[in-house]
C-alpha cells in the first residue's frame, strides 16, 4: 500500500460511473513517488516515498520542517 511518509496521503474509495450510469467500486491511488532527498541538517541523502504535492511543499520547507520536527 502506497502512503506518503511526509503528509500521510493514501488511496481513497469512490465509484467508477459508466456511460449507462452503472456504479462500480474504484480505488483512487495517490501519486506516490520514491525520491532521494538531501537533508541539509544531517548532511546525507534520505530515500522517501512521497506524494507529488508534498514534494512541491518541500521546495518551500526543509525536510525537518516538513516532518514536523
Amino acid at each position: 500500500m502506497a502512503v506518503c511518509e511526509i503528509s500521510g496521503k493514501r488511496w481513497m474509495n469512490g465509484s467508477k460511473i459508466s456511460h449507462s450510469n452503472i456504479k462500480s467500486p474504484k480505488r483512487f491511488e495517490a501519486n506516490i513517488q520514491s525520491k532521494r532527498i538531501f537533508d541539509i541538517e544531517s548532511g546525507r541523502w534520505v530515500r522517501v516515498k512521497i506524494s507529488t504535492r508534498a514534494l512541491k511543499a518541500l521546495n518551500k520547507k526543509s525536510l525537518r520542517e516538513a516532518l514536523g520536527g
